[in-house]
Formats: C-alpha cells, sequence, structure tokens
C-alpha cells in the first residue's frame, strides 16, 4: 500500500487562567434587557439562577490585568513544546486562532499589530525568519479552521511541522451591561503539528464546514445600557438564536465530515465540541445521535469542560484534548488508535467538523 500524508498531532498544552470568577461576581453587576435597554427589575440573584439552568456555568476564568492573548498563547504553547520535545526553531509556520488582539486591561480597543503570532513567535524566543506566521479570525472556531489550514499546509507538501493556538480574551470585549457576559471567559490552548508518512490512515482523516452570515447571531454593538456613550462596541450575542441555529446544522456538518473518512458514529470514542453552552452541546449531540438512528446518546462521548471554565472561545476544544491527554479530566480517556470529533460553531456562524485517529 503507497504511503500518505497525515497532519499528526505530536505536542498539547492549555493555559488556565488563576483567576477564578463565580457566578456570585454577577450579583452586584447592572444587567440590561437587549430588548428594551431598560435595567432588568428582576434580581440578580434570579438572573444568575436562570442562566446557570440554561448552561450549567457555574464559574469562568480571567486573565490577571497584567496579562493579554499572547501572552496566555504563549504559556500554551509553550507547554506544547515541552509535551512535543520539538525544538520550535523547526517550526515551518505559526498559526494563532483569536478574535480581538492582544486588549491591555482597562483599555477598550483591540489591538492587532503586529500580528499576535508573530508575537507569540517572539515571546517564545524563536530566532527562524523562515517560520510563517498568520493569524486566523473565525469566531469561536478559529482554532478549528487553523487545524484545516494546517493540514492543507502539510498535505501540499510546502510544511512539514507547525504550532496551531487557539486564545481569548473574552472578558474585556464583552458588555458589562449585558447578562451575556456571564458566559465568557479566557484562556488558551495549543498544538503543535506535523505531517506523517504512513500507510494506514492517521491524524486528520477528513474534515467538514459551513459557513451561514446572519448579523444578528453573533455581533459587535454598542452597549445595552443607553447612556454608555457610543465611542466602542462590545461583543453581542443572541443565545436563544445561536442555540436554534446550531441544533439544526451543527450534527449533519458532523455526519459529513464522517461519511468523508468513511466511518459511523459507533467508530468514535470522544466528541470534544466547542463549550458554549452545555445544554447547546448535550442537545447537538443528541440530534447527532438521532442522525444514526439512536434515540438515546451516551453523555460520556462528550466531555465538557464549561461548569468550571465557561466559553473561551477558540481555546476551548484544545484546552479539553490537552486536560485529557495529560489525564485531568476524571473519567475521560483518549487511548492510542481511537476516532474523535474536534468540532466547534460560531461567529455568526462558521462551523468545522474535523474526524482525527490517535496514532497507534
Amino acid at each position: 500500500m503507497n504511503k500518505k500524508v497525515y497532519t499528526v498531532i505530536v505536542g498539547t498544552g492549555s493555559y488556565i487562567p488563576g483567576k477564578i470568577i463565580t457566578n456570585d461576581f454577577f450579583l452586584d453587576a447592572e444587567f440590561y434587557d437587549p430588548a428594551t435597554h431598560v435595567r432588568f427589575e428582576i434580581p440578580n440573584s434570579e438572573i444568575i439562577r436562570k442562566f446557570f439552568e440554561i448552561t450549567n456555568i457555574e464559574e469562568r476564568r480571567y486573565a490577571e490585568d497584567d496579562q493579554v492573548t499572547s501572552d496566555l498563547a504563549s504559556f500554551a504553547a509553550r507547554a506544547a513544546i515541552e509535551t512535543s520535545g520539538i525544538d520550535p526553531e523547526t517550526f515551518d509556520f505559526i498559526l494563532f486562532a483569536h478574535n480581538f488582539g492582544d486588549m491591555v486591561h482597562g483599555i477598550l480597543q483591540t489591538d492587532l499589530t503586529p500580528a499576535l503570532a508573530n508575537r507569540v513567535k517572539a515571546k517564545l524566543g524563536i530566532k527562524n525568519p523562515a517560520i510563517l506566521t498568520n493569524d486566523v479570525t473565525s469566531g469561536c472556531p478559529g482554532w478549528t479552521t487553523a487545524m484545516i489550514i494546517a493540514d492543507a499546509y502539510i498535505k501540499s507538501g510546502t510544511f512539514k511541522r507547525g504550532l496551531v493556538i487557539g486564545a481569548d480574551v473574552l472578558s474585556r470585549v464583552a458588555d458589562p451591561y449585558d447578562r451575556d457576559r456571564m458566559i465568557f471567559s479566557d484562556g488558551a490552548g495549543a498544538v503543535i503539528v506535523e505531517g506523517v508518512e504512513s500507510d494506514v490512515p492517521v491524524g486528520i482523516l477528513s474534515h467538514s464546514s459551513r459557513s451561514d452570515f446572519d448579523h444578528d447571531m453573533l455581533n459587535m454593538g454598542f452597549s445595552l445600557n443607553p447612556s454608555i456613550p457610543k465611542d466602542h462596541h462590545y461583543l453581542r450575542m443572541l443565545g436563544a438564536k445561536v442555540y436554534a441555529y446550531a441544533l439544526s446544522t451543527v450534527p449533519g456538518v458532523v455526519k459529513d465530515s464522517l461519511d468523508k473518512a468513511g466511518l459511523h458514529l459507533d467508530d468514535v470514542s470522544k466528541v470534544l465540541i466547542h463549550q458554549a453552552n452545555e445544554k447547546m452541546d448535550e442537545a447537538i449531540l443528541s440530534r447527532v445521535f438521532r442522525l444514526y438512528g439512536k434515540r438515546e446518546y451516551d453523555k460520556s462521548v462528550m466531555p465538557m469542560t464549561i461548569r468550571r471554565f465557561g466559553n473561551s472561545s477558540t481555546a476551548t476544544v484544545p484546552t479539553l484534548l490537552d486536560l485529557i491527554l495529560k489525564d485531568k479530566m476524571e473519567d475521560h480517556q483518549i487511548s492510542k488508535g481511537d476516532v474523535i470529533i474536534l468540532t466547534s460553531v460560531g461567529a455568526g456562524m462558521t462551523i468545522n467538523s474535523i474526524v482525527y485517529k490517535m496514532p497507534e
């Protein structure tokens, strides 16, 4: 059998900020109705209770005041480098998926120049000038988008090895008067990928994507508090609309990726899905199972971190992968030869699903 080149993950790392923000943190917040822009009359304790019922988020992590996104990314990247044992000077590319650049604490302006991939390269002390550095902005699915790009790089024969990062500091772009700010958190995850010749399929086996446009689902807008000057945009989301979209579209993309790989849901050991909303993710998984004629779904196939870490956008999937591979998630393991799904949805809207087989 002729050998083919496959994209294989050879190192993982993550960085989870140490600042723990529990739901009680928001008891004194001023929340405004997104429809009327009038402050809610119901007590915050009731808003928080309903929020928890919908999302299952109990706490999230925020970056320290002196940290920016590229700092978190460099910490995760160093961990991945250490795991792999690979000299970072041998990288051919660095892909950094994020959405808002390096936002400095207290400054309501994104910082995207120079590119964050270049900043991480410098913070890691990498000297090789031939490394391609590129930022990827694709919302919450940014890291899975970057992985698809990395797969194309490697399978084209142009590059052999690279670093793929997903990191965001959403706590600084969320409207302080929007109850949806309770969803968002900060974090970073990273992997090192390289091309491996194999006569049996391994690594990235296939991927599928879908993109649509609906400006109302997820966008940047003015504060819900009408007294706040309109000199800055905040991250805005219509959660119910995103929920409905995800349920109707993500399962089909997941199935299409498995079809492309010639595999069945029964072949899958774990589904690593973007940590956006636990109830939404459970509903998506249930619909994936229904596409295969299964009325009941096995929750153990879908590990979750959102209860403790919230939604850190591009960082959720690579962080989840790193925690499992390093035995830091109770009752969840990924073994040699396992087939896993890496999938994400977001950004008004983009969906990616990657079928990945662990090396033997």
